[in-house]
């Protein structure tokens, strides 16, 4: 009697199919994306302790658990805050070794003496709404874009903005160094000296 084999299948095709399915997956799936703020952080920047620095030249900003806005321990709306940071940082009260000659502020004495020793505290309780600690960031931000650009314009003849996009455009035609290093002087005419404390409880 003549023995029977069992059919045999062939495996190899159903490999295939099973790597197709999974390319097919991969592909088709979409993978759900956590959206928020887009915000770049200032570069990071030595700044000494809030004892060694001088008070006039320390612009205390706090926003507190009822989303109200103090600078210098005085209510404000946001919507001021940005001119209120440009006489600080734009102040010119220096004198000797510590005048700013590009300045166009009211050189109060009482204020602070140049851009460089200039620093912005800014301190917010844990109660603090998100969108208000956003906005008020984006006040003290934009005051210091707006003096750069004041002058980039006087200095070159282009805004800071501008300068920047530039920089990052891979069709830029001159000189790629010289812009950099145009860059970087405005830059240390107006440093972005912003310190951030600590999200503090408030009762």
């Amino acid at each position: 009697m003549a023995r029977r084999f069992a059919p045999s299948v062939n495996a190899g095709s159903m490999a295939d199919i099973a790597f197709l399915l999974l390319i097919f997956f991969l592909v088709t799936t979409t993978i759900q994306t956590d959206y928020g703020i887009s915000r770049k952080l200032p570069p990071l920047i030595d700044i000494p302790p809030e004892g060694r620095i001088k008070e006039k030249n320390l612009f205390r900003v706090e926003i507190n658990q009822l989303n109200e806005l103090l600078v210098e321990g005085a209510k404000m709306e946001i919507s001021a805050l940005k001119e209120a940071a440009i006489a600080f940082l734009d102040n010119g009260g220096g004198s000797e070794d510590l005048t700013c000659s590009y300045c166009q502020g009211e050189g109060d004495i009482k204020s602070s003496d140049n851009p460089d020793n200039a620093v912005i505290s800014l301190s917010n309780s844990r109660e603090t709404n998100y969108a208000t600690y956003i906005a008020v960031q984006n006040e003290l931000v934009a005051a210091y874009t707006q003096l750069r650009n004041r002058e980039a314009r006087r200095m070159y003849g282009i805004s800071f903005v501008e300068m920047e996009e530039n920089l990052k455009n891979p069709r830029y035609q001159r000189d790629w160094h010289v812009l950099k290093e145009r860059i970087k002087k405005i830059q240390s005419m107006y440093p972005e000296k912003l310190s951030e404390a600590v999200p503090k409880h408030q009762y």
